[in-house]
């Protein structure tokens, strides 16, 4: 099976700009990954939203880069899975783009 959890939106702290320590910006978070399934063992994706989105808020990162890594070692050391894909995108830091960084 695998799970695309797509545009989980919310604000946090990230960046290393001054004004990026001080003030929540939107991030939008895509993961992709593959799992098993088996009759007793699924993986619950709200669960998987609700935990990333808790960790992007406990960290406050100051690179795309670390929140990344974390991420990648958190899921992979939370649930059986492969094939991980995590592309965190912050769409208001410049006014005519939209910057993401992707593993």
């Amino acid at each position: 099976m695998k799970i695309n959890i797509e545009n989980l939106s919310f604000k946090c702290i990230i960046g290393i700009l001054d004004f990026e320590r001080i003030k929540k910006q939107k991030v939008n978070i895509n993961i992709f990954f593959e799992y098993d399934f088996k009759k007793d063992y699924f993986i619950d994706y709200s669960e998987v939203a609700s935990r990333v989105e808790k960790k992007m808020k406990e960290k406050k990162f100051f690179l795309l880069e670390d929140a990344i890594k974390y991420l990648e070692k958190y899921l992979n050391k939370k649930y059986k899975i492969s094939n991980l894909s995590i592309k965190i995108s912050k769409p208001d830091i410049l006014k005519n783009c939209i910057v993401s960084l992707e593993n």
